[in-house]
């Protein structure tokens, strides 16, 4: 058998080397059909347990999750899997694949990735109770004062370092304990994204309750994937974000975000 050119033998070898690349990617791909995904549970309208199934999460992010999946073509199933700081644990470990909504901070990026684009901007607050306020309108105004917040929440990367180095706030394991505690006197001020703490503060039948106008931060929120998924490959990252640039040119999470308020106070409605 003659020998095979030298160039030929490098043609051959290129595209042995690219099929086998495209193979693997494929295969990669096709291995995966289902995303396991999360978010946290106290957080309308955007994601809440289902009453009638309390491994379900619903909500505006329930109706992202699955439009999502239908454009990139893997199923994302979004399940309860504990509060906020077990979601993060569990996308640490990857027994979660992907957080449905997360505010970008340098320390979540050592155990995951963030799709380029975000879905939602959101607002974080100072909540006070009436007839102990005080003045807020600048961060330094927290200062002297006792502060909550739900552990492992973030507010920004800028609040958070502030808030590490300057104020004095305690951590609790949920937004309705939080609530109570400054309902009862046990801290000065609450800070929490402004929706979900007016939803839980309706649910609760605080009263006196307020929001302060000036906002803490204003952060935009992400999809994200955990580094030990099996499923984070380029194509699937790549996909995410070609999908979230469609979301975003058709506005689509305004309408999720608004059927997700009307089913929450369809729920609350229900119950009361």
């Amino acid at each position: 058998m003659p020998p095979v050119p030298p160039r030929r033998l490098l043609r051959l070898l290129v595209s042995l080397l690219a099929g086998g690349l495209l193979c693997a990617a494929v295969q990669a791909q096709s291995a995966c059909k289902t995303l396991v995904a999360s978010g946290n549970p106290q957080y309308p309208p955007y994601l809440w347990r289902d009453p009638d199934n309390d491994t379900r999460l619903v909500g505006a992010i329930a109706e992202l999750a699955e439009w999502l999946g239908n454009e990139i073509g893997v199923s994302i199933e979004l399940r309860y899997v504990g509060n906020w700081a077990r979601v993060q644990e569990e996308t640490r470990a990857g027994r979660v694949d992907m957080i449905t909504g997360a505010f970008f901070t340098l320390p979540r990026t050592e155990y995951m990735d963030y799709a380029l684009l975000p879905f939602r901007e959101t607002r974080s607050v100072v909540i006070q109770r009436e007839g102990a306020t005080f003045p807020f309108q600048r961060w330094e105004d927290l200062v002297s004062r006792k502060g909550l917040t739900v552990i492992n929440n973030s507010f920004g990367q800028a609040f958070d370092r502030f808030a590490n180095e300057s104020l004095s706030l305690g951590k609790v394991s949920s937004l309705d304990q939080a609530l109570q505690m400054l309902d009862r006197g046990r801290a000065d001020y609450l800070v929490y994204e402004d929706s979900p703490a007016e939803a839980y503060i309706a649910r609760l039948g605080l009263r006196n309750l307020r929001l302060m106008p000036v906002p803490v931060a204003q952060e935009q929120l992400y999809v994200t994937v955990s580094h030990r998924s099996a499923c984070n490959t380029p194509e699937l990252r790549g996909a995410l974000t070609r999908a979230m640039f469609k979301l975003r040119q058709n506005k689509l999470m305004n309408g999720f975000v608004e059927r997700g308020v009307q089913q929450w106070k369809e729920q609350e409605r229900k119950a009361s």
